[in-house]
């Protein structure tokens, strides 16, 4: 990669564009379920718990995430999705990106080895555990149906009142990932539920590269048909082995690297 960008023609930008996305096509099978690197660990040794709880379905969790700590969202139920955001706790106007989620990392499928940008360029968290790889980035949280008559707990109003209890309000939330949803996409492009669904007992785990402020709201992915039930969900924040710092969340690519490198300055500064 050159020292600098400045200067380069557009053929060579365009040329530079097409070896980083053949790089990431290459490397997709880095982060196939099934890969033996991305195994996660299962037990959590009982000391190493720091909190614990179970989340209903339709209710709302937050909870600070020191750097380091890594919190486990463990679907038991078979829920058909977990609503979550992410904030810099130390600076809550750096928040996740969705968009620099999936642009810089080539993919629209987040799992084990991948990573959850700010809109700063920085690393919130690294996905270092996950037993499906069924997650969806793109379609947002559910919305108050307006033809209810009953006034049905939706991922938007939670994620408000969420933000007001961390101090924040609604300019502080922009798209949300949604956990356990099976979703793909039909001949026409078109966005639908997918027949693999996350099992019981699955779990992701999410590693805290920086000290985050965490919104949780366990409901249904909004393409989740009304035939799944939503059920309880478990969160638990456990402190990990320490990290190395050559661990493949960081090495993997070159956009994960200079990613933890945006990371780390603002650690240390």
């Amino acid at each position: 990669m050159p020292d600098s960008l400045d200067g380069l023609t557009p053929e060579a930008y365009r040329a530079r564009y097409d070896d980083l996305m053949c790089a990431a096509q290459a490397n997709a099978a880095l982060f196939a379920p099934s890969s033996a690197e991305t195994a996660p660990v299962r037990a959590i040794a009982p000391d190493a718990v720091v909190a614990r709880e179970t989340i209903p379905a339709g209710w709302y969790w937050t909870q600070t995430l020191q750097r380091g700590r890594t919190l486990r969202i463990e679907n038991t139920s078979g829920t058909p999705g977990v609503a979550a955001f992410f904030w810099n706790a130390r600076e809550t106007s750096e928040r996740y990106c969705m968009g620099d989620t999936v642009k810089i990392q080539w993919t629209v499928r987040p799992r084990a080895g991948r990573l959850l940008l700010s809109d700063m360029g920085r690393v919130l968290v690294s996905i270092v555990g996950d037993t499906d790889g069924i997650h969806e980035p793109l379609l947002g949280g559910t919305l108050r149906d307006p033809s209810d008559d009953v006034a049905a707990r939706n991922a938007r109003e939670n994620f408000l009142l969420a933000a007001g209890k961390m101090g924040l309000g609604k300019r502080d939330i922009a798209p949300c990932i949604t956990f356990f949803a099976g979703v793909e996409t039909d001949a026409s492009g078109n966005f639908r539920w997918s027949a693999t669904q996350p099992s019981r007992g699955s779990f992701v785990d999410l590693r805290a590269e920086m000290d985050i402020l965490i919104a949780i709201s366990n409901t249904p992915h909004p393409l989740a048909p009304s035939r799944v039930a939503a059920g309880s969900i478990d969160a638990t924040v456990w402190a990990a082995p320490d990290f190395a710092t050559n661990d493949r969340c960081r090495t993997s690519t070159v956009e994960a690297r200079r990613a933890f490198q945006n990371t780390d300055d603002l650690v240390r500064a």
